[in-house]
């Protein structure tokens, strides 16, 4: 899908989709649940629907109807190959869930994901009981046994989600488990788990995000749960407004524990006009300044968070690159790269982006079939001097198949 979206002005009324981060959490525990979870106010993306095929072949029955996903657990797998599609927290969260249940299991994935490298997750599948292999360090990932409490040292450098899978499934095993956790990133993203799961009765202890102690054979009843609105869709959708018009963007959480409310700390530095209203954000434009931000524990912040400083006088500085070459594209290149192709300067040292800000002069971009790519393209379009054209703009559909429509973008299929 390509598309061309001419410079404009904004005026939309928009509410959060549903957070995926949150869904596919919720959709794993309701798995190991003892009875019947409905889930509310769902968003069916490529990721959270990864999420729901991948809880059926392990013996859940899932229910979609317009209002709710029903979830009920049956625990006993009906499939031992696991399609993650390219969702990079489902392969890692789901592996230690699948090992939990017993068997033997093969995880593969599309896109993106079969580059992305599964040897930590084995790494951490082999403390608690699990024998497996990858295909040099990639996908697919194999692995036999069943998943037993233990204590073990995990590398927290890389990413979390291997850590959130093990604090989901460890609770529900035979044992008690302590987890060390060496140079931990994204710290939000596990206060999250840790809060959805005790919101399901589950408890875990958190010894400064240093050692986790988790209590073995706990069970919890399945529950009704509401999905709450996704920051980091929303993050784009507030930036829009800040550059370009205004937007009113509803049903967020104030308090939410998502690693990407964040943003509004960056929009801060940024200068830019908020207002709030309970679960409402308005974004005006604004007269936007350089700001330094550490991104490191929220990666998913940086393409928006690219899109801010490229609309603000002066150079921002954005931490936390390290953390970008193993998503959907190498993003912290990929950022550079098409950035480039508008006339916004971009330079990547170590782990700092230093971005200038100006005028994009638009251009012919490439998402490399990244979702949060194609989003933030989309965003320059609209302040560009002249059309922005986007190709593979259908990878919105991983995270938020409706934004550009939602948005009120005006946009060309080409």
């Amino acid at each position: 899908m390509i598309i061309e979206i001419e410079p404009q002005q904004l005026d939309s009324q928009i509410v959060a989709p549903a957070s995926k981060s949150v869904m596919q959490r919720a959709a794993a525990i309701a798995l190991l649940a003892t009875g019947k979870t409905t889930l509310t106010n769902y968003e069916l993306c490529s990721d959270s629907q990864a999420a729901l095929n991948i809880i059926e072949r392990l013996g859940a029955k899932v229910t979609i109807t317009k209002k709710s996903v029903e979830i009920l657990p049956q625990q006993k797998p009906i499939e031992n190959l696991i399609d993650c599609h390219e969702s990079g927290l489902s392969i890692r969260m789901f592996s230690p869930v699948a090992a939990l249940l017993g068997g033997i299991f093969s995880f593969v994935g599309r896109g993106s994901l079969i580059y992305r490298p599964v040897d930590s997750i084995l790494d951490a599948l082999e403390k608690f009981g699990l024998k497996g292999s990858t295909s040099q360090g990639l996908l697919p990932l194999s692995f036999s046994g069943q998943l037993k409490g233990n204590k073990a040292k995990i590398d927290g450098s890389l990413s979390s989600q291997v850590i959130t899978g093990l604090l989901t499934a460890l609770p529900f095993a035979e044992g008690n488990s302590e987890i060390t956790v060496r140079s931990l990133k994204s710290k939000p993203y596990i206060t999250l788990t840790i809060d959805i799961l005790k919101q399901f009765g589950i408890e875990i202890e958190n010894q400064n995000f240093k050692k986790f102690i988790i209590k073995g054979n706990q069970t919890c009843p399945g529950r009704a749960f509401a999905v709450e609105g996704d920051w980091s869709a929303a993050a784009f959708l507030i930036i829009a407004g800040l550059i370009s018009g205004k937007t009113v963007t509803k049903g967020l959480n104030m308090q939410s524990k998502q690693a990407d409310v964040a943003v509004l700390e960056a929009i801060k530095l940024a200068n830019g006009k908020l207002e709030f209203d309970n679960d409402t954000v308005t974004a005006y434009k604004s007269d936007l300044k350089a700001f330094t931000f550490d991104a490191t524990d929220c990666p998913d912040l940086f393409p928006p968070l690219a899109v801010l400083a490229a609309c603000s006088k002066g150079v921002s500085i954005i931490t936390g690159v390290q953390r970008l070459k193993h998503k959907e594209s190498n993003r912290g290149e990929v950022i550079k790269s098409e950035f480039a192709k508008m006339g916004i300067e971009v330079q990547v040292l170590n782990n700092l982006m230093m971005i200038t800000g100006g005028v994009s002069k638009g251009g012919v971009l490439d998402s490399k079939n990244d979702h949060r790519i194609a989003m933030a393209a989309a965003l320059l379009g609209l302040v560009s001097k002249r059309s922005v054209i986007i190709s593979n703009a259908e990878a919105i559909n991983k995270s938020y198949p409706n934004f550009y429509n939602d948005l009120g973008m005006e946009y060309l299929d080409v």
